[in-house]
C-alpha cells in the first residue's frame, strides 16, 4: 500500500492548515490521485489494522438500498451512529440513492407527475454487460435535490466503470477524503464493490482509481499517521468470492485470505 503512505506524506509535507465544519481543524490538500491494481492483491492497509468486515457490512447495506442503521448495521459496526436520528434513520444517503434514486414522470391520463425509482447498480451491471463500452457507466450518490435530506452529504460522490480487454477498472471521485479514518475504507469498499460486479460480469477485477478533492488529515490523527509511516507493509491479502450475483450477497459469501497488518490504531471521529 505505498500509494496510501505517499498520500499521508504528500499531504503532510505539502497540505495547508484549513478549517473545516468539525471546528477540529484539518491539513488538507485540493486534488490527488493514486491507483490501486487488484492483480498485486487486494489494496487493504497493513501499517494498521482495518476492520474489513465492518467494510464488507456497510457494502451490503448499501447495496440493499438501506438508510436506517438498525437494518442490518448497528450491531456489527458504528459506523453511521453519529450521525442518525434517534430513530436511527439517515435520510436517502448511499443506499437510496443507488437502489432508488427517485424519478418524476408526467402522466398524460391523470395529468400529474408519478414518482418512480431507478435502481443505479443493476442498471450499470447490465450496461457492463451489454454495452461494456460505453462512457456512460456511472453511478451517482450526489443527488442535489437530496441533499438537505441527509444526515451527512455523500463524501464519495460517484464512480464510473471502465471495460477493457476482459478487465474491469473504476474510478471513483471523492469529494472529501479523511486520511487516516476514511480513506482506508473507501479504498477496501471500492475495491470490494469493483470485485464483486467484475465476478458477475465474467471480468477480471482491475485497477481502482481514487480521486480525491479536498483531502485532508484532521490535526489530531497527524500522530497516529506518522507512527503509521514509521511502520513496515506487509504483503497484500487476498480476496475470495462466492459464485454469486453483486445484489445476491451475503455477508458469509466474501472472504479476505492472508490479511497481515501492524497493530490498530485509534482515530477520534470528527463530527
Amino acid at each position: 500500500m505505498k500509494q496510501y503512505l505517499d498520500l499521508v506524506r504528500h499531504v503532510l509535507e505539502c497540505g495547508e492548515e484549513k478549517k473545516d465544519r468539525t471546528g477540529t481543524g484539518t491539513v488538507s490538500v485540493f486534488g490527488y490521485q493514486t491507483k490501486y491494481d487488484l492483480r498485486e492483491g487486494f489494496p487493504l492497509v497493513t501499517t494498521k489494522k482495518v476492520l474489513f468486515d465492518a467494510v464488507v457490512r456497510e457494502l451490503l447495506w448499501f447495496l440493499r438500498g438501506a438508510t436506517n442503521i438498525n437494518d442490518g448495521l448497528k450491531q456489527y459496526t458504528s459506523i453511521w451512529n453519529a450521525w442518525a436520528d434517534e430513530a436511527g434513520e439517515l435520510g436517502p444517503i448511499y443506499g437510496y440513492q443507488w437502489r432508488k434514486w427517485e424519478k418524476f414522470s408526467w402522466d398524460e391520463k391523470s395529468g400529474a407527475y408519478h414518482k418512480q425509482h431507478v435502481d443505479q447498480i443493476s442498471q450499470v451491471i447490465e450496461m457492463i454487460k451489454k454495452t461494456p463500452d460505453s462512457r456512460r457507466l456511472i453511478v451517482s450518490a450526489w443527488n442535489i435535490s437530496d441533499i438537505e435530506r441527509m444526515a451527512l452529504p455523500p463524501c464519495h460522490s460517484f464512480f464510473q466503470f471502465y471495460v477493457v480487454n476482459g478487465r474491469l477498472d473504476c474510478q471513483l471521485y471523492q469529494r472529501s477524503a479523511d486520511i487516516a479514518l476514511g480513506v482506508p475504507f473507501n479504498i477496501a469498499s471500492y475495491a470490494l464493490l469493483l470485485s464483486m460486479v467484475a465476478h458477475e460480469c465474467g471480468l477480471n477485477p482491475g485497477i481502482f482509481v481514487h480521486t480525491l478533492g479536498d483531502a485532508h488529515i484532521y490535526l489530531n490523527h497527524v500522530d497516529g499517521l506518522k507512527e503509521q509511516l514509521s511502520r513496515q507493509p506487509k504483503p497484500l491479502p487476498r480476496l475470495e468470492l462466492a459464485d454469486k450475483k453483486v445484489l445476491e450477497y451475503v455477508f458469509e459469501d466474501i472472504k479476505l485470505l492472508g490479511y497481515e497488518h501492524q497493530p490498530f490504531i485509534k482515530f477520534p471521529i470528527a463530527v
